[in-house]
């Protein structure tokens, strides 16, 4: 006879499997609340969180192959031709074939995707420190390493 997993209320490893109680779950929530108040944020400049990760990966390194950028973000390539092109008729990128490689595409920074870095990055720093109230510097940091542990665990 199989023995069967314990699903009586009083089993507390089973009520912290499921939702609300699971941490997927709350990761999942902190996820969609930081999405929708970043998005809140950036509407003004009409940018989506998206375009905010895009940008961070140009604003460290300019000039990077679009598979590059979307291995960095882990996307697919259809999701970020998309927002690319979004991005190139605003003006805040610019695509161009790479000069040894005639298949790569380069993304690059326009003026105006720079002017961003002075603006943007200052809300992404407000928004987190409202999420953050009343964690200390310490347990911030043991966080973003467990966080970082747990998706290495499972990329």
């Amino acid at each position: 006879m199989i023995a069967q997993p314990d699903h009586s209320p009083t089993s507390e490893s089973w009520q912290q499997n499921l939702a609300p109680y699971n941490v997927g779950y709350r990761i999942k929530l902190l996820s969609q609340l930081l999405t929708r108040k970043f998005t809140e944020r950036l509407e003004p400049f009409g940018m989506t969180p998206f375009h905010w990760f895009v940008l961070c990966c140009l604003w460290q390194e300019d000039g990077l192959p679009t598979s590059s950028i979307g291995d960095k973000l882990k996307q697919v390539g259809g999701t970020l031709t998309g927002v690319l092109d979004r991005m190139e008729e605003r003006g805040l990128v610019r695509r161009e074939r790479d000069v040894h490689d005639r298949r790569i595409w380069r993304i690059w920074l326009t003026d105006a995707g720079r002017e961003l870095e002075t603006v943007l990055p200052p809300l992404a720093a407000e928004l987190l420190e409202e999420a953050m109230q009343g964690i200390s510097t310490a347990d911030r940091e043991l966080f973003s390493q467990l966080l970082n542990r747990a998706i290495a665990n499972l990329s």
